[in-house]
């Protein structure tokens, strides 16, 4: 009997939530919600495009050099970045664009440089040259990072893939048969995020009422972050500045 009870209350543990583990993201109706909106701004040294030689399949991906500029600026705006309210617990819902992604291989670039998707959702690989591509793509964790996938594509064609990361927010996306293709995938866990545009700016709309805190993601730099409350109806204005 006393073995039964503990193998009894060994498979209740068992069916606890794992310490520390986050709740998963809840769909609602949002009709009094407000706006964060603000720029992202640089300051420090742009330091210039980092330069890869371009040495195998040339006839594919071209000669010479690749420049990739990993902290671009713009009349002193930070590009790639992504602004996002952290443990969010429940608001709107994800919109279709935000859902899946997908990667273009096409004469050995990634492209787009940046994008979002839906973390537990789909990212379409795709491989639109008539060259071997075998795209490596790492979770990011501060400084380390950890495969999530890693396929090799011969042929032009499709992989689908499912993207479920645990502790990072973004995936960086390499080419192990190209050294010189590089990209990034924000990996978001709530609806409540925003690609910068071309000035800087960035929008994120319908929150529910309430204190967050709001971060600044971007591949290669530590980013920034800030607390914010959003009223409804109103506009909350967080702009950031990010240094190098």
């Amino acid at each position: 009997m006393k073995k039964l009870i503990l193998s009894l209350s060994i498979a209740g543990l068992c069916t606890l939530p794992l310490a520390g583990q986050a709740a998963a993201y809840k769909e609602t109706i949002v009709t009094t919600g407000g706006t964060v909106s603000g720029t992202v701004n640089f300051s420090g040294k742009d330091l210039p495009p980092k330069i890869y030689s371009i040495t195998k399949d040339n006839n594919v991906c071209g000669t010479g050099n690749r420049k990739i500029d990993y902290v671009r600026v713009v009349d002193g705006h930070l590009m790639d970045t992504v602004v996002y309210l952290d443990k969010v617990k429940e608001g709107k819902a994800f919109e279709p664009e935000q859902l899946d992604a997908k990667v273009d291989q096409k004469g050995c670039e990634f492209k787009p440089f940046l994008q979002a998707m839906k973390n537990g959702t789909q990212i379409a690989a795709v491989n639109e040259d008539s060259i071997l591509h075998n795209i490596h793509t790492y979770e990011i964790m501060g400084r380390t990072k950890k495969t999530v996938f890693n396929v090799s594509q011969p042929d032009p064609g499709t992989v689908m893939k499912t993207v479920k990361l645990k502790r990072g927010t973004a995936m960086k996306v390499e080419c192990d048969a190209h050294d010189f293709m590089h990209g990034f995938v924000f990996v978001a866990k709530n609806p409540y995020f925003a690609i910068v545009d071309d000035k800087g700016n960035y929008s994120i709309e319908n929150v529910p009422p309430g204190k967050y805190t709001t971060k600044v993601w971007h591949g290669t730099l530590k980013g920034a972050k800030e607390k914010v409350e959003v009223s409804e109806g109103k506009v909350a204005k967080v702009d950031f500045d990010v240094k190098k």
